[in-house]
């Protein structure tokens, strides 16, 4: 039943991250138009690079003050957050089965 559940866990993951691949993009392409000098602060490749990853977890995005940025940017937050968080429940709970068995 552990298994099952680390799953459904996995499942949530893939779903982070099909938002996350829609979002996210979206959102540096608003910065590229609208906000270059945060574009620059981010870098080149910013979609899977780590420290803009933790730029966005963060919640640093709202310092742009543009409704329309933060529109795109809060559910590519809360998308890379579900795949974190599903991928950490799956692991725990494929461990948590591994131990009993």
């Amino acid at each position: 039943m552990l298994l099952f559940f680390a799953l459904c866990f996995v499942g949530v993951a893939i779903a982070g991250a099909s938002a996350y691949v829609i979002f996210w993009p979206l959102s540096l392409v608003h910065l590229r138009d609208r906000h270059p000098e945060v574009r620059e602060r981010l870098g080149e490749g910013a979609f899977l690079k780590p420290a803009a990853m933790l730029w966005l977890l963060g919640g640093e995005y709202r310092q742009t003050h543009d409704p329309g940025f933060t529109g795109l940017a809060t559910p590519a937050r809360v998308a890379l957050a579900t795949v974190i968080v599903g991928l950490l429940g799956a692991g725990i709970l494929a461990l948590w089965s591994a131990a009993l068995s």
